[in-house]
């Protein structure tokens, strides 16, 4: 990484409080090469947090984290926050195993106060943070650093609502940028920008609080008149303001890149003893044109050539693209099809539904509850919703997939991209609980297809279910095409698929006749690639190795996958999810009561899975194909490794 002459010489807020004035310009020129260069070798967020560089410059040059705390919402915003307090020496290992993570983590820093992945919980986790410092009779200031996109989830305004009647000292700076992911929708946007146009307001607003300000004992005696005038004099400017009806002072807003002013801005919110509302606007991708035109593309972005902005493309088809064209086919058939996804149209593939029927596709925002209830009301009117969110953030809702879909025996389809390990965005990003938290759910399917055209022909099967269906697959690229998967789905089963079909060349070396071993694989979806792999490595040993893809979590046809197991000398279940309350250990347990004695079970542990690469993250879990490998060698006598 190149050396910067003003961020070399940062190693914490202290010291960037010690840069003089007229070289701050130069400093965030220095904080945004740097995370370009980065980001362009790592991947990770770049649009968002080029907007937030003088934004978080001014913030910590005002407040004294820790001894203060700034609490960033997703916290995908965080790069300059932690390039100023102590890790610019490390930022070219974001995103890498063992290296930087790209969201704030507690371990990593005691500036990092939260580890925050999901959106909307920022000013929840300060309001806490901050009643707590109080109990305590601790010192300090707590800010929320909150995005315009975050204020869609209705967790944020719960916590607005108690922070209003509590009427602590909390400071909430709304970064209003007009983005999430995709653009926002829904009326709290409109809202926002009508509240932008009341320049005039924050003009004259500014020009009291200057005089105010020379004026220290006439402030200390007449604050309360003082605020309440102002209060006055909004309403004579605009009749309703939400964040002052939930009981905030509310300023703004003000330009997110002048620096200069947000420390003025901040210096005097720091003195009110009342929770505030910092209303900022910015520009995402700010100081890369690549990023300003096209903000979307970069806000989670893999490596990509800086000179020109260009995105690493593979020719490979990934499962959310397979799945988008799987959905196209199947829209073309049916007039009822209408999307639902959550503010991530383009990440979970949904784009192209939107530009041909968007009167049946909704962006309901962040708000995961609100789509999968929303969805349930499409589908008691008549239609067959589709709803795509990742699995990490479906977490959300599993309230609504319980009371709202499935126990109204709904035919809503869930579809969960990001499922199982997940690269690059660690711990709160992981897709590995999904299968142990809704396959307990009565009368909720769960497919789990292992390529292209196995996630084609579950999507049929989904759309025909008459009731609530999930689909989960992995972030990756689909596998090779095998003719076994190209039959329909049948209730319960899975397909087998023999040595013969994915290794012919391996399976011609294995010894003559019948004594060969035989082990099978029984895998989800999401880790057919690996455990392909590992079979190939059981030939390798002379051993045969078939695969059965379960297709289904939930029907299970037990009595169908039995008939196929007892052929076998020894069984090997691999599960893209963590083994409690996952599929592997049932099918375990049932092999084993039906007289089947060597088995292994290879699932996820119970644990939270930091950042790296899938193969890095598999290997970490003892989820690698050599791993697996060695799972099935070792049930069979003398070929252990």
């Amino acid at each position: 990484m190149e050396l910067h002459t003003i961020l070399s010489g940062i190693h914490s807020p202290d010291d960037l409080k010690k840069v003089p004035a007229e070289k701050l310009p130069a400093l965030a020129e220095e904080i945004r090469r740097t995370i370009i260069e980065v980001v362009g070798n790592n991947g990770g967020h770049l649009a968002s947090n080029l907007g937030v560089v003088e934004l978080t410059v001014a913030l910590h040059r005002t407040f004294r984290s820790p001894d203060d705390a700034i609490i960033w919402d997703v916290s995908h915003q965080c790069y300059a926050h932690k390039i100023l307090t102590g890790r610019y020496g490390a930022f070219s290992s974001l995103r890498k195993a063992g290296g930087i993570a790209g969201f704030t983590k507690k371990a990593e820093s005691p500036h990092d106060f939260f580890d925050a992945g999901h959106s909307s919980t920022s000013i929840s986790s300060a309001l806490g943070l901050l009643a707590a410092w109080d109990i305590r009779r601790k010192d300090g200031h707590v800010v929320a650093v909150i995005g315009d996109g975050a204020l869609t989830g209705g967790m944020a305004y719960e916590a607005l609502s108690n922070a209003g009647q509590l009427g602590k000292r909390l400071i909430v700076v709304v970064n209003d940028n007009q983005m999430s992911i995709d653009l926002n929708t829904g009326a709290i946007s409109r809202y926002l920008s009508r509240l932008t146009v009341t320049s005039a307001y924050q003009r004259f607003r500014k020009s009291v609080d200057a005089f105010v300000a020379r004026l220290p004992l006439f402030n200390r005696v007449f604050g309360k008149f003082i605020f309440r005038f102002k209060r006055a004099l909004k309403g004579m400017f605009f009749s309703d303001n939400l964040f002052a009806d939930l009981g905030f002072e509310y300023t703004g807003p003000f330009d997110g890149h002048d620096e200069r002013t947000l420390e003025q801005v901040f210096a005097r919110v720091r003195r009110i003893r009342r929770p505030v509302i910092v209303h900022v606007v910015t520009k995402k991708g700010k100081g890369y044109s690549p990023a300003e035109d096209h903000p979307e593309r970069f806000h989670g972005v893999g490596p990509f050539c800086i000179s020109g902005g260009e995105v690493e493309k593979f020719d490979a088809l990934s499962f959310t693209e397979a799945f988008s064209g799987a959905l196209m086919a199947l829209a073309g058939q049916r007039d009822d099809i209408a999307c639902v996804t959550a503010a991530m149209a383009k990440g979970t593939g949904l784009d192209t539904f939107a530009r041909h029927y968007p009167d049946r596709f909704f962006d309901v925002g962040i708000a995961e509850e609100h789509a999968v209830t929303f969805a349930g009301g499409l589908a008691a009117g008549g239609l067959l919703p589709v709803v795509c969110i990742y699995s990490t953030f479906m977490q959300r809702a599993v309230d609504q997939v319980i009371h709202d879909v499935a126990l109204q025996k709904l035919p809503v389809i869930l579809v969960l991209d990001r499922a199982g390990p997940v690269p690059g965005d660690g711990e709160t990003h992981q897709g590995l609980f999904d299968i142990a938290l809704f396959r307990p759910v009565p009368g909720l399917a769960m497919l789990c297809p292992s390529g292209a055209a196995d996630l084609r022909h579950a999507l049929d099967y989904a759309a025909a279910a008459g009731g609530p269906v999930v689909i989960r697959y992995p972030k990756m690229t689909c596998p090779s095409e095998q003719d076994a998967f190209d039959v329909p789905y049948s209730a319960g089963r899975g397909i087998l698929v023999s040595a013969s079909e994915f290794e012919p060349a391996l399976e011609g070396a294995l010894e003559s006749g019948s004594s060969s071993p035989k082990i099978l694989f029984v895998t989800t979806g999401g880790m057919y690639s690996e455990v392909r792999v590992a079979a190939r490595g059981v030939l390798l040993r002379n051993a045969v190795a078939d695969i059965y893809a379960v297709r289904f979590v939930k029907p299970f046809d037990e009595d169908y996958f039995l008939e196929v197991a007892r052929k076998y000398d020894g069984l090997v279940f691999v599960e893209d999810g963590v083994r409690t309350g996952g599929l592997c250990e049932r099918l375990a347990g049932l092999c084993a009561a039906n007289g089947m004695e060597r088995l292994a079970v290879k699932a996820f542990p119970e644990e939270f899975l930091p950042q790296g690469t899938r193969a890095e993250i598999c290997a970490r879990a003892g989820m690698a194909p050599e791993d697996l490998t060695a799972a099935a060698l070792s049930l069979v006598p003398g070929r252990g490794a």
